[in-house]
């Protein structure tokens, strides 16, 4: 019988028969204050009993559904979206398996909730409503004894982390200590769409302080009151938290969310080798948007190599895009200098040119000044019109955090160069998006693809219904992790991520030909498949370290996939310990 210790409060064992059960260290009153074993109301009369749980529970033993439908209809009474954000995270911190099961049901319905849009506004206010401590929490008070720190964490096997400095959280920029929320409710979505055991899960927040004197001034603000580290004390703060994470999870990979655009691209290159790691705001949306892209081609009967591609915006979402466009049209034959020709990168400044000064990230993406010497436009760079109408764009990608950039009549130029304009205004959250779908195809008399960052309801116009998609980076994050995890790939490469692309495009291909994206009620079967495809490609790389995959085929990956995807449901106890 196999055993194997994943908390200092109890151990997952397996009976004589292969099923799993937990056997718990506590009992009580602590039991029921630990959401990931507490069932509530479901726990039976022997374990209530053996636990020591009788008499702190009422009477009648509850079943998995019955605790749903009973916090699903208290749900659906609070109308305020914060307020629907804060009863999920509170559930979430008393009942771990409910909490995941009510998400799982109701995955379309409470995305949005938990993740963006709503979670921009439970950053802002995170200080305010804390309520209960989750995660791990690096800062510049504790980074000199982050080893005892780590210790303290009371999973020992954590296979999965999603790290914050909070420095460039959606499209509302510096939140300080708030980020913390954006590791919670990204974790949320490994655990109930990408299939991560909650007890292998691990948010992180880097608190290397805040530029934000309103935050530094706040009374109830919960982070450190200084200014962010910068240059050679940030990094030395990273090199120290990497080397004591790697330490004390050498199996786990490491999520990077939401750091600065001069911070992102170095952080990233500095330590994927160093541990498996990828940056979900740069390669994630890179990947998400390019599957869009693709299956809007397709809809349109045409290539990606036929397209003329203009990305407005050239943060780390944005050069993220720009670098799996040309991937992609590579992928179809293209040599990189046929590549750039149909790629056009916009930042603040208007078309990048060589010409001008630049950060270096942006430097692949920028244009010869010999190419527009025969454009017409005015200032020292084409902007977003202007690049439009010479360059002849017939796919408009927006990470540009810039709301109603994408006007009537940029969208209307792009008529004269395609009958289906590909327009996706892909910034979060809802209210920094460059336009709003509905006005897209009011403007384009319906011929236009559109998909957006954030989840928008679908249009009537003119007796027919357009779905809009939902370019997610849940799509392919949870999957892109999961497989990493399940592989042990020692590195998450440029490749896998690229795979994950395209398996995201393979599936909505097979299952939703008339669409973009698929729906996000589908994440979890999204996620196996992409999940499936990163392993194969893994080990296609020699990257996989999981011996029991090696010689499986496709049918037999995704077997294993689905054999070890974390299903919300309650295991038994065994009560040997406590039984009397």
């Amino acid at each position: 019988m196999g055993r194997m210790t994943v908390s200092r409060y109890y151990d997952v064992k397996r009976d004589e028969r292969g099923k799993r059960y937990l056997e718990p260290f506590i009992q009580g009153s602590l039991l029921l204050g630990l959401p990931l074993l507490n069932k509530g109301t479901a726990f039976t009369h022997e374990e209530r009993k053996a636990l020591r749980l009788e008499g702190l529970l009422p009477p009648h033993v509850t079943t998995l559904e019955e605790q749903k439908q009973r916090n699903y209809r208290r749900y659906r009474l609070i109308e305020n979206d914060l307020e629907k954000h804060i009863f999920l995270r509170n559930l979430q911190d008393r009942n771990e398996v409910l909490f995941f099961a009510l998400f799982a049901d109701h995955m379309s319905e409470m995305l949005p909730i938990l993740y963006t849009p709503t979670v921009g506004e439970a950053v802002k206010q995170f200080s305010h409503i804390y309520r209960f401590p989750r995660g791990f929490t690096a800062s510049t008070d504790n980074i000199h004894e982050i080893d005892e720190a780590l210790a303290n964490v009371p999973l020992n096997d954590v296979r999965l982390a999603v790290a914050t400095d909070s420095s460039a959280i959606l499209g509302i920029g510096d939140q300080g200590f708030g980020g913390m929320a954006i590791s919670i409710g990204k974790l949320a979505i490994y655990t109930a769409a990408g299939g991560l055991g909650p007890d292998k899960a691990l948010p992180v927040e880097l608190d290397v302080g805040t530029n934000r004197a309103d935050l530094i001034n706040d009374p109830l603000y919960l982070g450190v009151r200084h200014r962010r580290l910068s240059g050679d004390e940030y990094y030395a703060f990273m090199d120290r938290f990497v080397e004591a994470f790697r330490q004390r999870y050498p199996n786990a990979v490491m999520q990077w969310e939401d750091f600065g655009k001069d911070t992102a691209f170095t952080v990233l290159e500095r330590y994927r080798k160093v541990l498996p790691s990828f940056n979900d705001d740069i390669q994630g949306t890179g990947a998400v948007t390019l599957a869009g892209v693709l299956s809007a081609c397709r809809i349109k009967g045409q290539n990606l190599s036929d397209q003329r591609i203009l990305v407005y915006g050239a943060g780390a979402g944005g050069a993220g895009v720009a670098q799996a466009i040309l991937d992609g049209l590579i992928r179809e034959g293209l040599s990189e200098a046929e590549a750039k020709e149909r790629l056009f990168v916009l930042d603040s400044k208007g078309l990048l040119l060589s010409s001008r000064s630049m950060e270096d990230y942006k430097k692949k993406f920028a244009k010869d000044p010999a190419l527009v010497q025969g454009w017409q436009f005015e200032g020292e760079a084409p902007n977003l019109y202007e690049t439009i109408v010479n360059a002849r764009v017939t796919v408009l990608l927006g990470l540009s955090g810039q709301p109603g950039s994408f006007t009537e009549p940029i969208v209307q130029a792009m008529l004269a160069h395609t009958e289906q304009p590909v327009i996706f205004p892909l910034s979060n959250p809802t209210s920094s998006s460059e336009a709003i779908p509905e006005d897209i195809l009011r403007w384009t008399q319906g011929k236009a693809l559109v998909a957006a960052g954030s989840p928008f309801a679908p249009v009537e116009l003119g007796g027919r219904t357009y779905a809009i998609g939902q370019g997610n980076n849940a799509f392919v994050f949870p999957g892109l992790g999961f497989g990493t995890v399940l592989s042990k790939a020692k590195e998450v490469s440029d490749d896998m991520v690229l795979e994950a692309a395209y398996a995201l495009y393979d599936y909505t291909s097979k299952h939703h030909p008339d669409r973009v994206y698929p729906p996000t009620s589908e994440l979890r079967e999204v996620s196996q498949y992409v999940a499936s495809r990163v392993i194969r490609q893994a080990m296609k790389e020699g990257l996989a370290r999981e011996e029991r995959l090696m010689g499986l085929n496709m049918e037999a990956i995704q077997a294993y996939v689905a054999e070890r995807f974390w299903q919300p449901k309650y295991l038994p106890f065994k009560l040997s310990k406590y039984d009397s």
